[in-house]
């Protein structure tokens, strides 16, 4: 049990009394990983296998469609030139997200659905091998996260992921920076229900064993943060500092720009 000190002032309710701390969850693109340069690859390939497929595959469609096409995708996954928006579908959606995403702006540009999915699935076929650990841009971790980590570790603070990435890719991120030991559950894609459902929350706290109440939670989406107070988790913290550009977060949310200014304190029993 700990409290957690956020530049150096305890973390209390209402009231002013220290939020006692049994455990925090952790998302995993843009706050306990650097996932942006990985993240623009596979967008920028999508969008181009997307516009080459359909080509290949509809010479039919009138010139132009395939400009159309890149121009939806890249609004749609938050692509510009140098960087991924941290509120568009490639940062915050799960790869199903993004999947329905691409056949939606297949569909706006004269696919019907059937052929519009079907040309989804072909691109991202071709495209998943850029995500993950199988990225030459291979996601690494936030600055400051291993002292975290450590502290809380010393703490006997539990750590636990929850992220729209699937658990495959979650392990995979972990153990390529040593930190598998460090972090006792995560909730995926793989699950069910998915953040930012509140129940997914409740769900990764009854996993740890540990009451909701005695959580924080921190990340770098709105729908994270909000999630989190919806399910009743006291502490409640974004992060801005995993993107180039800094999430357009809630200003009523608490927010680090580095992994320094929260502090682990034991408290007594």
């Amino acid at each position: 049990m700990a409290h957690l000190l956020l530049r150096g002032q305890i973390l209390a309710d209402a009231n002013g009394h220290p939020h006692r701390i049994d455990a925090v969850l952790f998302d995993k693109d843009g706050t306990l990983s650097i996932s942006e340069p990985m993240l623009h690859a596979l967008a920028s390939a999508r969008v181009f296998h997307a516009r080459t497929l359909l080509q290949q595959r509809h010479p039919e469609l009138p010139a132009g469609r395939g400009d159309e096409l890149a121009d939806l995708l890249q609004r749609a996954y938050g692509l510009t030139p140098q960087a991924i928006h941290p509120a568009g579908a490639t940062a915050v959606g799960s790869r199903t997200h993004n999947l329905i995403s691409t056949a939606t702006a297949l569909a706006q540009v004269g696919l019907g659905w059937p052929e519009a999915l079907d040309l989804s699935e072909a691109t991202f076929a071709a495209t998943d091998g850029l995500h993950g650990q199988g990225s030459q841009r291979r996601p690494m971790a936030t600055e400051g996260l291993h002292d975290l980590v450590e502290a809380l570790d010393a703490a006997a603070v539990a750590c636990a992921v929850i992220s729209n990435d699937d658990r495959a890719g979650i392990a995979a991120f972990l153990a390529s920076q040593d930190l598998s030991g460090r972090f006792q559950a995560c909730w995926s894609a793989d699950h069910s229900p998915r953040k930012p459902d509140p129940a997914a929350v409740h769900a990764l706290c009854s996993a740890l064993g540990v009451a909701v109440q005695r959580c924080a939670l921190i990340g770098d989406a709105n729908s994270d943060l909000r999630m989190a107070q919806q399910a009743g988790v006291p502490v409640v913290l974004g992060y801005g500092a995993g993107w180039s550009t800094p999430p357009p977060l809630d200003p009523c949310f608490p927010c680090l720009s580095h992994w320094r200014e929260l502090e682990v304190r034991t408290a007594a029993a």
